[in-house]
């Protein structure tokens, strides 16, 4: 998509950008994506209110085929797969030992093998620990990014645009409630916590239903014609600054972009999607176990409407959060020029720290939106 006429790369913008494919995937051929085509807040609005198509094959796909693969990665992550049956999707984490976040995936089982899909830069990460997991385990886990390409339908007409590539009636996501501190047995039922529908295209490869709309996990031979007939059939391209503007407005934190090293999933809204609370032991599960019955993650996860006024250049990740008495409490994630909301960012910050506080981020100030998650 790349090529498409008015498409500025990720990198032409920055060259230190994390949304740009890894070397060696850049060496097998994944080419780079666009942050947009002319007009990114038009390209925004096209995707709050309709539907549009965006290229984010620079993301790492992991293939996981072998018999013993659904019980191998019940195992080894955070999520209940150990039923995953073909159609079904999901998210998972892997943890450290101590519970901090190391991997992010999304799930997609197609009866032969488990792809997952995760960030940029993350692929080597999360194939070497399943690897070093195999053990005598009937499992294949290998690099597929140079064999799939992930596209993404968004927006509130995404499920309707498929008709285009002979995919009709695929269900919205079905995500369980979190309960409450120290909840009775079987209140979580033994399935994935959140379950996102499944089905092959006609011209190959999967699409998979999601909370911002529908993915395409392709064969990436056959990504131009899809992209093609997507088009063919009225749908327009957005650029990765538009998703990521209406990932933010959704809270939906990016694991390496919106955590760092000492992460935990409840501090980020990972709970829900991506970590099963009564399944049975994996690495990191005491500390999830812990802070779950407690119910106090010493952090939160936060969206800041950011002034605006002082600069118009949008803060960095990782820039400190602080109080108005240069105290810092907290870190910037994804900041963003949202078509509506203006300059508005996602920030991990204490817990204790007050809806109304005064902040900075940087020399900007900054303001809490109190609005609860979605």
């Amino acid at each position: 998509m790349i090529e498409i006429a008015g498409a500025v790369p990720v990198e032409a913008i920055d060259a230190e950008t994390r949304d740009q494919p890894e070397p060696a995937h850049r060496a097998a051929g994944v080419g780079s994506v666009a942050a947009h085509y002319g007009d990114p807040l038009r390209e925004q609005r096209t995707l709050a209110t309709g539907v549009g198509l965006v290229d984010r094959s620079h993301r790492g796909v992991v293939a996981v085929p072998g018999e013993e693969r659904a019980g191998w990665l019940h195992t080894l992550t955070t999520q209940h797969l150990a039923d995953l049956t073909a159609g079904e999707g999901t998210e998972l984490l892997v943890l450290s030992p101590h519970g901090h976040v190391e991997q992010h995936a999304v799930v997609a089982e197609d009866g032969d093998t488990t792809w997952l899909d995760t960030e940029p830069g993350a692929t080597a990460g999360l194939l070497t620990y399943l690897e070093r997991m195999r053990f005598f385990s009937k499992v294949e886990p290998r690099d597929a990014t140079a064999e799939r390409a992930l596209l993404s339908l968004v927006g509130p007409d995404a499920a309707g645009a498929l008709d285009a590539l002979g995919v009709t009636g695929l269900a919205e996501p079905d995500t369980l409630a979190v309960p409450g501190p120290k909840f009775h047995t079987g209140a979580v039922p033994p399935r994935p916590t959140a379950r996102y529908a499944v089905r092959p295209l006609p011209a190959g490869g999967w699409a998979r239903r999601g909370p911002l709309g529908v993915d395409l996990l392709v064969p990436r031979d056959t990504m131009d014609d899809v992209v093609a007939t997507l088009r063919a059939a009225g749908v327009p391209v957005a650029g990765l600054w538009a998703y990521e503007a209406l990932r933010v407005a959704a809270r939906r934190a990016r694991v390496g972009v919106d955590t760092d090293h000492r992460t935990i999933p409840a501090e980020v809204d990972l709970i829900a999607p991506a970590v099963h609370l009564a399944k049975g032991c994996y690495r990191g599960q005491e500390t999830v176990a812990r802070v779950h019955n407690l119910g106090r993650p010493p952090r939160r996860l936060v969206l800041l409407h950011l002034d605006g006024v002082t600069s118009d250049r949008l803060p960095a990740a990782g820039t400190p959060v602080t109080q108005s008495d240069g105290r810092a409490v907290g870190f910037l994630g994804t900041a963003v020029q949202h078509f509506e909301l203006g300059q508005i960012a996602l920030a991990v910050v204490k817990r204790n720290v007050a809806d109304d506080a005064q902040l900075l981020v940087g020399e900007a100030a900054a303001a809490i939106d109190p609005t609860p998650s979605p």
